[in-house]
């Protein structure tokens, strides 16, 4: 009966195939070191031949040489993480520092601004503080271009005192009567003698009064401007002719006054 070659998967393998499988059977053992334990002396003599002519060196050398290149690309791969691991570092490190240089820059900007602001505000607070101590300040002529007629402390039969306690200013009926400065009303009526009065207490302390109105346009505990209108002049009190009887005091009542003319000179008003 004849034989016949199985097929497929079964058929046995080819000449090359079971070289190169015998090749690497003989480098594995060769590796252990198993084909030199085994050999007898004859064998273990002709192996010792050159590696040339078994092959088995070359396989070696190559095998050695293939690890080499993986061990060096392996490196090279390390070294490259490595290299772009601290360029990262590097890049975030130096974004930090420049936003946190951005951030310092900024509040230090910030900070002057408001340094700049606040100082512009109290400049502001003090030119306001002074403008307005130079307004309380400012005093003016009672009425607007007018001079006196009759002086401080003049005798005569019509004061009831002996001698005047202040200064007329000429002002013919309606003349319009203003502050001289700043202060509050304290007296604002029918004064006797002096007829429809007004008295003011003035910033500095002081007080003035202004008498013979012929009307009143201020009331008590209201606050008034240096230059504000407070009435119109007249004859009405003790009073011969229309005028303005203007004092100076130290205190709101009749009695305590002092030099109407050295006080609003002292005042920088021009009598």
């Amino acid at each position: 009966m004849a034989f016949t070659r199985a097929t497929g998967k079964h058929r046995a393998p080819s000449r090359l195939t079971r070289r190169g499988a015998k090749a690497v059977g003989i480098a594995t053992l060769a590796t252990s070191g198993v084909i030199g334990s085994l050999a007898s002396p004859a064998l273990a003599a002709d192996t010792e031949a050159p590696a040339a002519d078994t092959g088995l060196s070359q396989i070696i050398a190559i095998e050695g040489d293939l690890a080499d290149r993986i061990d060096a690309q392996a490196d090279a791969q390390r070294h490259q993480a490595d290299a772009v691991a601290k360029a990262k570092a590097k890049a975030k490190a130096k974004a930090e520092a420049d936003a946190k240089k951005k951030a310092e820059a900024k509040a230090k900007k910030a900070k002057t601004a408001a340094a700049k602001a606040k100082e512009a505000r109290e400049s502001e607070a003090r030119a306001a503080r002074s403008a307005e101590r130079a307004r309380l300040g400012t005093f003016q002529l009672p009425v607007a271009g007018s001079y006196v007629s009759t002086g401080y402390r003049s005798s005569g039969s019509l004061w009831s005192s002996g001698s005047h306690s202040g200064i007329d200013f000429h002002a013919a009926s309606g003349s319009s009567v203003v502050a001289v400065g700043a202060g509050t009303v304290v007296e604002a009526g029918w004064g006797g003698a002096y007829g429809n009065n007004i008295v003011l207490r003035m910033t500095d302390g002081t007080y003035t009064q202004y008498g013979h109105l012929s009307s009143i346009g201020v009331s008590v505990g209201q606050s008034v401007g240096q230059g504000q209108r407070i009435g119109l002049s007249g004859a009405t009190g003790n009073a011969t002719g229309p005028h303005l009887h203007f004092e100076a005091r130290t205190t709101p009542s009749y009695g305590s006054d002092m030099d109407p003319v050295a006080y609003l000179r002292a005042h920088g008003v021009t009598v």
